[in-house]
């Protein structure tokens, strides 16, 4: 599927500044459309003439193109229009009874590189509304200053934090003084929730919303610079419970600053819910915190009543709970530090290592080794994947490896699918499978339940034992 840097990569007449200018004007060009009431598409000159390379729908009107024509070359009367306003370095404006077409070189430094074509439909029987007017030469500003190469911005945030304003949210019109020209009723009903009562045009904006603080206040630095249209930034006023969020967008003219786009936007409720969202986050991690702390005093508890007891059966199955408690323990250190239910398993993995090579009890050393990787693992599998894990390995090295040996684990994972295979070079396994003792029983039951894969244990061709696991994550 043709995308602009499949596109841009067909020809090496670009160099990588105009390749990240041409990426810079379609990440921000949106506002251009939805302000035009436009669809806009980026034709780019290649060897086999010019290619649409990007396009633009507006969100304030109906699109004039339903098909999706990227990687299309351009044909019939447009050619003449592109390559004109490509040479010659100037507008291009054709129109007919029902659509506006304007052909606008793109210029990059001084160099012209490609051209912007704008599509909008033409309303003859209506008489321009106010709002319109002003949108339209907002527009034309924005034309010019890609034309002279100005628009894209420097500076421009390259993302945006979920909430930034947008055209359909709420539009401001300042002058080079900061003076409001324009403001949509969208705009003037953020203004008065925030307190402002008195009336946004006429007035220098800056000044007006000054007053709406009090002595409590702390306004983020960059306010002033975006309620003036000084800097392409993004801003928040919080005050009396309501938050807007400001987006400035300088117009320039012959290289001087005209005036400024002003976007607003109430994001009370979205910012609350992200406020919700990271207490969540803090209590999980605590209650995480919490529940690892408690299952490593049940730990050290059962490993102390193991060391006491005097039978070797008792001792021996202590031991092994003491193990699995642990290791439980181990995934809920993961998920106390971090802010999502997933966790790196292979580093639990890694932990799960130690606690195995310190609690096994062998006679001579035991080589374990990590192949590949486990990925992330969501929280409600972690646990039972661990002490899945946990159970194989340390069998392994109990039973096949009592003189010591070798362990090798291949982990390989394939979006939810993971594929593991432990093999050890022990003693094998008995014809009769793994036996039926309560390690085997936990191991079974977590792979078939809570893990909805399957298990295997077999003998390896060179000696002894493999045990593969097919598991689907979530």
């Amino acid at each position: 599927m043709p995308t602009l840097t499949k596109i841009l990569e067909r020809t090496a007449r670009f160099a990588e500044e105009e390749r990240k200018w041409f990426h810079q004007l379609a990440g921000d060009w949106q506002t251009i459309a939805d302000i035009a009431f436009a669809d806009l598409l980026l034709y780019v000159p290649t060897d086999d003439g010019f290619i649409a390379a990007a396009h633009a729908r507006p969100a304030t009107a109906a699109t004039l193109i339903e098909t999706d024509i990227i990687g299309e070359k351009v044909d019939g009367e447009s050619v003449e229009h592109v390559y004109a306003a490509f040479n010659m370095g100037d507008m291009i404006v054709s129109e007919d009874s029902s659509v506006s077409n304007t052909f606008i070189p793109v210029r990059c430094r001084g160099r012209i590189i490609g051209v912007v074509r704008v599509i909008s439909a033409l309303l003859q029987d209506r008489v321009p509304s106010q709002a319109q007017q002003n949108y339209e030469e907002i527009a034309r500003d924005l034309f010019e200053m890609i034309a002279s190469g100005d628009f894209p911005l420097e500076g421009m945030p390259a993302g945006f934090r979920h909430g930034t304003p947008r055209v359909s949210d709420g539009v401001i019109q300042l002058d080079e003084d900061g003076e409001v020209l324009y403001a949509s009723p969208n705009s003037v009903s953020h203004f008065r929730r925030l307190g402002v009562d008195e009336p946004l045009i006429g007035n220098i904006l800056a000044e007006t919303v000054t007053d709406i603080f009090d002595d409590f206040s702390i306004p983020e630095e960059s306010l002033p610079l975006v309620l003036l249209g000084k800097a392409a930034w993004v801003a928040e006023i919080d005050a009396h419970g309501v938050i807007v969020s400001l987006r400035a967008l300088p117009l320039i003219r012959n290289g001087e600053r005209t005036g400024a786009l002003l976007m607003t936007r109430e994001i009370t409720e979205l910012r609350r819910q992200e406020r919700e969202l990271l207490t969540k986050d803090a209590t999980i991690r605590e209650i995480n915190h919490r529940v690892k702390n408690n299952l490593q005093t049940v730990s050290a508890l059962l490993r102390l009543q193991a060391r006491r007891a005097v039978n070797d059966e008792t001792r021996v199955a202590l031991g092994q709970a003491q193990r699995r408690v642990g290791m439980i323990a181990l995934v809920h250190e993961g998920l106390s530090q971090t802010i999502d239910e997933v966790v790196e398993f292979d580093s639990v993995f890694g932990s799960l290592l130690k606690m195995v090579r310190d609690i096994a009890v062998t006679e001579s050393a035991v080589d374990i080794s990590l192949n590949g990787s486990f990925g992330k693992v969501r929280a409600e599998q972690a646990t039972s994947l661990a002490v899945v894990l946990n159970e194989v390995i340390s069998n392994a090295i109990e039973h096949g490896l009592a003189q010591g040996g070798k362990v090798d684990v291949n982990a390989e994972r394939f979006d939810e699918r993971l594929f593991v295979q432990v093999r050890d070079n022990g003693t094998g396994i008995s014809p009769q499978g793994p036996g039926g003792g309560l390690g085997t029983q936990i191991v079974k039951t977590l792979v078939t339940g809570e893990l909805n894969g399957t298990i295997d244990w077999s003998n390896n061709p060179d000696g002894g034992t493999l045990v593969s696991l097919e598991l689907q994550l979530r």
